[in-house]
This record gives structure tokens, C-alpha cells and sequence, in this order.
């Protein structure tokens, strides 16, 4: 793979990944029905709404700077572990008759940030520094 085809590749995964989570903020941060009802059945609410949208917009930011790509990286990996396990035990992978869209997109986050995680992995081991490379 050429360099510039290494670039465009995890540019896209970075603006997919730091998309999905920013678009959700809006309903996190609102306290709409939607993300209420999410965090209530899973006795978060308020609190977990909030801390879990703070997380995805550091998280998102994170991914977005190229220095930092890989922490945003983990935290989102970490954090769409917990949505999609969510999904799965609690919430059902169709939240509210909304066809599995919410499960669908924490897929394609954990995904694109799991590739950024790995594609970056270097510069992630750089950041603890007992460990040389």
C-alpha cells in the first residue's frame, strides 16, 4: 500500500469513527427521549449519559489529531465495547423500533477504531514510557 493510499485510508477511518460519535452527542447532550430511555433501562441515567458522551467527544477529538489518533483510538474501542455489549445483554440490538441503527453504527465505530488502534500501535506504545519500541 502506498503512502498515500495509507493517509486517505485512515483519514476515513478517523472522520467515520469521530462522525458517528459526534452526531450522537447532540441526543446525549439534549437528553433526548431516545438516549434518556437508553441510559434509564441501564440505570445510568443522567449520569452515564453524560459521562458517556463526554468520553466519545474526547475521544473523538483524540482521533481526530494525528499525534493522538491512537489513545482516541483505544477509548473508543473501549467505549463501543460497552455500547455493543449493551446491545447485546440489556438493550436488544433494536432500541425503540429504530431497526438495529444504533447497534449498527457502534459496530462500525468499534470497528474503524479498532483498525486505527492497531494501524497506530506504535505510536500508542510510545505514550507509556517504560516501554521502548
Amino acid at each position: 500500500m502506498t503512502h498515500t493510499t495509507s493517509n486517505v485510508l485512515t483519514w476515513m477511518l478517523r472522520l467515520i469513527a469521530a462522525a458517528i460519535m459526534l452526531q450522537t452527542l447532540f441526543f446525549k447532550f439534549t437528553a433526548a427521549p431516545e438516549s434518556v430511555y437508553i441510559f434509564s433501562t441501564l440505570h445510568m441515567e443522567p449520569w452515564g449519559r453524560l459521562g458517556i458522551g463526554s468520553l466519545e467527544l474526547v475521544a473523538s477529538i483524540l482521533i481526530l489529531i494525528p499525534r493522538t489518533t491512537s489513545l482516541g483510538a483505544v477509548l473508543a474501542v473501549g467505549l463501543m465495547a460497552g455500547a455493543l455489549m449493551f446491545h447485546l445483554t440489556k438493550l436488544g440490538i433494536v432500541v425503540q423500533d429504530d431497526g438495529g441503527q444504533l447497534f449498527i453504527l457502534a459496530l462500525v465505530t468499534f470497528g474503524c477504531s479498532a483498525a486505527l488502534a492497531v494501524i497506530f500501535r506504535k505510536q500508542a506504545i510510545s505514550y507509556i514510557p517504560f516501554v521502548r519500541q
